[in-house]
């Protein structure tokens, strides 16, 4: 099964994550999206020239949430604890990824991009936006150990890799400690998170390079 995909997008950290827990190995093509030839190569089977990008026998998704519910379905060996089967805790994972789609890593991309491409300080609005998202977070794992449930599941992988977004530029969560220790706690569930995150790191140094 082929990877098209780049450590330093967090997208492609939740699918990276996903198949590290469930014991899945990759045939990982790392590729930069920017250039135009990589995005030419993706557009053949994924019209939209985006990363990640998963195929498999013939069969592609794009979309991380996408890949990592099928990843967890297709190999997650009858443990649903990662996407649960019942419909009420289900609905909980779901709604949780829907909230990373729709706000926590929409808002955590855009500060970090003001500050990384556009060498700008965030507008008031943006802070606003951020401290709105990561204060329902953080109310949601007040509520239990996990976001969606008193387990891991792929909705803490997901919004993990926002919050490690801001975590590398050192932004302060000590108003969150909340998020502080859930992040102890999902890193803490992760195979090999030290040399993941370690290569995280090196290669988002050097993106930074580029800018």
């Amino acid at each position: 099964m082929e990877l098209y995909y780049n450590i330093v997008s967090p997208p492609c950290q939740s699918v990276l994550l996903v198949g590290k827990k469930l014991g899945i190995t990759f045939d990982l093509k790392e590729v930069n999206p920017h250039l135009p030839e990589v995005r030419e190569q993706l557009r053949k089977f994924n019209p939209q020239h985006t990363i990640p990008t998963f195929i498999e026998d013939g069969h592609v998704i794009w979309e991380s949430y996408a890949i990592a519910i099928y990843l967890v379905e297709k190999y997650g060996n009858g443990d649903d604890a990662l996407y649960p089967r019942d419909p009420k805790v289900r609905s909980v994972v779901n709604q949780r990824l829907f909230f990373d789609n729709g706000l926590m890593f929409k808002s955590a991309i855009e500060y970090v991009e003001c500050i990384l491409k556009k060498k700008l300080e965030p507008t008031e609005e943006m802070q606003q936006r951020l401290k709105k998202a990561l204060g329902l977070l953080e109310s949601f794992v007040k509520e239990r150990a996990f976001v969606a449930s008193d387990h891991l599941t792929i909705a803490d992988i997901c919004l993990l890799s926002s919050v490690t977004l801001l975590t590398g530029i050192k932004y302060d969560l000590a108003a969150f400690p909340g998020i502080t220790a859930w992040v102890a706690r999902v890193t803490g569930e992760l195979p090999d998170y030290g040399a993941f995150h370690k290569e995280l790191y090196e290669k988002s140094m050097e993106y930074i390079k580029t800018l």
